[in-house]
């Protein structure tokens, strides 16, 4: 993800903590200053120690642009990760921090495109579209949409009973979660990494060409969109947002 100068830091105050699963927790923000943002932007958390030590680090807005005066991050707990692990361990309703943005003008969605949508996450590259999904919803898209999945196991999974209510109560979509090393008792779905298989496999059902959004791990986007574009997908239909090695 790439800085942006140009935006001014502000003081955020955690209003809620929400715990996904035992490593993953969605963080609400209640802004100083608050802009509406993009579906698919970021924004940037910065930490100073007491002796001005400074770890910075970009997270995905997880809520659709419709809710005003904050927004919602979603924070996957990594080993070595700084931020990661001050906002997991330390972190509690009412601090404030250090935040800016939006950010980014690449990977983002907009009601005003009337496209298919074809949305392939990898482990918490799932977040930047449940925004996408969440701003579909508000606003009453109807846009022809699948979520395809990739997640190591069932106690991986990030927003799990929202998904299964998505894909109960949502119109034109399709929620496809795949397996990568354990699975749910009774699962007749995909139970392997996402393969030119199962992308042909999705792509078959739409009625025009879709747009792509891939995020997640390098080597996961990186394989995704290849096999997309040997599909025949074209590059100017595939968006992609990648972020450091991560299982997925």
């Amino acid at each position: 993800m790439n800085d942006n100068a140009s935006i001014s830091w502000q003081l955020a105050t955690v209003k809620d903590i929400r715990v996904e699963n035992a490593t993953v927790k969605t963080f609400t923000l209640s802004l100083s200053h608050w802009v509406a943002h993009l579906a698919g932007q970021y924004y940037d958390i910065r930490l100073t120690a007491p002796d001005g030590y400074q770890a910075q680090r970009s997270y995905s807005v997880a809520s659709e642009p419709g809710q005003v005066g904050e927004i919602q991050l979603t924070i996957e707990n990594l080993a070595e990760g700084e931020v990661s692990s001050f906002m997991h361990e330390v972190v509690e309703i009412g601090d404030q921090l250090e935040v800016r943005g939006p950010i980014g003008k690449y990977f983002v969605w907009q009601p005003k495109r009337k496209e298919p949508l074809l949305l392939v996450g990898g482990g918490s590259g799932v977040v930047p579209l449940m925004a996408i999904l969440r701003h579909r919803a508000a606003v009453g898209a109807m846009n022809y949409t699948k979520l395809l999945y990739s997640v190591r196991s069932p106690e991986h999974l990030i927003y799990a009973e929202e998904l299964r209510k998505m894909q109960q109560e949502g119109e034109r979509l399709a929620i496809h979660l795949t397996y990568t090393r354990s699975i749910p008792e009774q699962w007749a779905g995909y139970q392997r990494r996402v393969d030119r298989a199962i992308l042909e496999e999705l792509l078959h059902t739409y009625p025009e060409t879709p747009l792509a959004y891939l995020c997640g791990p390098d080597s996961f986007v990186e394989q995704v969109a290849v096999h997309l574009v040997n599909i025949g997908l074209p590059t100017a239909s595939i968006l992609t947002e990648r972020f450091g090695p991560s299982g997925s």
